[in-house]
């Protein structure tokens, strides 16, 4: 598949995911704050947006700073966050994540990708969310929605990850960088899942690679 006709699923994809719900890391774009952005990604990981949402108020009603959260006790801060899940690693995390900011950024939240992955608990995904929603920065963010479904259609034929970021960043104009996960991810949640897509419901079907060969070799 060439770009060109991957531009074109993304277009469709665009426009069809506009009557899904909007996942929170594109939520977040509301508040400015770094710090809070930053706090809320942490917490998504395997975490439903609902639960991760609410977390994130009941924790910034507490705190504002990185110095505020510095001078909670971990157990307060997994009380405050739960039931995320792995609360108590989060918890720990966040304590780190605090005394990392305050003693070496001055409660700053760093604005590019060398220094964030320096933070306890951030890879490229998160620090690359980071840059889109809080900096307005372009960055490729690959959850595991974006490298099923690239790989999924046969636009990538990628192992990981970040080797899914690095390909796109290579092919992918950057009008869509910063995108392309938003439409991913819902597309993702509500339509190309992991377990029983629902292949049938699918804009994209007569592009993709796996309907092609799967469901259509199985029906013949």
């Amino acid at each position: 598949m060439d770009v060109i006709k991957f531009e074109n699923i993304l277009k469709i994809l665009e426009k069809e995911t506009e009557k899904f719900k909007i996942p929170l890391a594109e939520k977040m774009k509301i508040n400015p704050s770094p710090f809070k952005i930053l706090v809320a990604v942490l917490l998504s990981s395997r975490t439903k947006d609902e639960i991760t949402a609410q977390a994130v108020d009941r924790l910034f009603k507490r705190i504002k700073t990185p110095e505020d959260l510095l001078k909670l006790k971990k157990e307060e801060i997994a009380k405050l966050i739960y039931p995320v899940g792995f609360y108590n690693i989060k918890a720990e995390k966040l304590k780190k994540l605090a005394k990392v900011l305050v003693e070496k950024y001055k409660g700053r939240v760093p604005d590019n990708m060398e220094e964030l992955l320096k933070l306890p608990g951030v890879g490229r995904k998160t620090a690359n969310l980071v840059l889109i929603r809080a900096f307005k920065k372009d960055g490729i963010c690959v959850d595991t929605h974006v490298h099923r479904i690239v790989n999924r259609i046969g636009f990538l034929n990628t192992k990981r990850p970040e080797e899914t970021e690095r390909e796109l960043r290579k092919l992918l104009p950057r009008r869509w960088w910063k995108k392309i996960n938003f439409i991913l991810v819902k597309y993702g949640q509500n339509i190309c899942k992991p377990i029983n897509p629902l292949c049938i419901e699918c804009k994209i079907k007569t592009y993709c690679k796996f309907y092609i060969e799967k469901i259509l070799g199985e029906i013949q």
